[in-house]
């Protein structure tokens, strides 16, 4: 189904996205030009990471280690179902972010879906390749099965190159044929990285700029077929994936590739909740610290873990 949540835009997500319009989206413009630009974001980013976030006194963050990469264990709560996981992939364009950043995404995702979150810190540009990334991707999936997890207690979720990142890996699991997991959520999702330039929502998303999300593009895909889907899930065939959930906002510049992806799934027969939230920014549920439209989506993703199947029927399994 399609779902337009019909939500007055509270007072907190107008003053973000006037916020983020005045901030995020001028140094994004500005930096992301160059490699020395670059890594002017990443070590921004950071030091954010070092500045000690508040959590909930019943969440905890256990470190894990993965072959190549490494990640963390994320529990949202203390009476969780042990026997099932969601392996979660952090946005950032493939340069910058972690498992650390998007704790308030992986936080309140382990207690809607009652079970601990694997937050994967994937090996990421510019030192590394999108192939590497989806290498990483694949080696926990395969670790978590050799741990004993079964798929259909597996859910994968990520957001804007981590949502990219999430189709990718389904998509690979499948070809390789890899039992897959019981559902995916996609939020925000980067899909389309080909030489098709970005118009829609180009002046009204707050926060990215379109241009630099071409750029960005270009360069993760210089050398490659950007039509591949494994490097432009856009363009993939669905067939044989299990339900997913794409959540993304009206105004952003990111909307269409996650429209794209959810008509394509649907037309191979996949079972897709595709939900657009009006003048929501980019992976606007990051922000749930914050703004209550971001803490409802969650219920939303709570009642599609639910008709997957994905959760035992359990009342109060909402993250507050």
């Amino acid at each position: 189904m399609d779902v337009r949540p019909e939500y007055p835009v509270s007072w907190q997500a107008a003053a973000l996205n006037g916020v983020l319009r005045g901030t995020m989206k001028p140094i994004s413009t500005l930096l992301l030009r160059n490699t020395a630009g670059m890594a002017v974001a990443s070590r921004l980013i950071c030091f954010g990471e070092r500045v000690p976030g508040i959590l909930p006194k019943h969440v905890s963050i256990a470190p894990e280690r993965f072959g190549a990469c490494s990640g963390e264990w994320v529990r949202g709560d203390a009476d969780l179902d042990e026997s099932k996981v969601l392996l979660y992939f952090h946005g950032g364009g493939y340069f910058i972010c972690s498992p650390a950043t998007h704790r308030p995404i992986t936080w309140r995702l382990s207690a809607t879906a009652r079970r601990p979150v694997l937050a994967l810190d994937y090996r990421q540009g510019p030192v590394h390749s999108l192939a590497e990334s989806l290498a990483d991707a694949l080696d926990a999936y395969r670790c978590l099965l050799d741990r004993g997890y079964a798929p259909k207690d597996i859910l994968l979720a990520g957001d804007s190159a981590g949502g990219h990142l999430t189709l990718a890996t389904l998509l690979s699991l499948r070809d390789k044929g890899i039992p897959l997991p019981a559902a995916a959520v996609c939020l925000s999702p980067w899909t389309d990285l080909s030489d098709t330039r970005r118009r829609v929502n180009a002046w009204t998303d707050p926060m990215l700029p379109a241009g630099r999300v071409d750029w960005l593009a270009r360069r993760w895909t210089d050398g490659l077929d950007c039509r591949d889907p494994l490097v432009s899930p856009v363009y993939g065939d669905y067939t044989g994936i299990p339900p997913l959930m794409i959540v993304t906002g009206s105004t952003e510049v990111l909307r269409d590739d996650a429209r794209r992806v959810a008509l394509s799934a649907r037309d191979n027969g996949v079972p897709v909740t595709y939900e657009e939230w009006n003048r929501m920014p980019h992976v606007f549920a990051i922000l749930a610290d914050v703004v209550p439209e971001a803490r409802l989506v969650f219920r939303h993703i709570s009642r599609f873990i639910d008709a997957v199947g994905g959760r035992a029927a359990e009342p109060g399994a909402e993250a507050a």
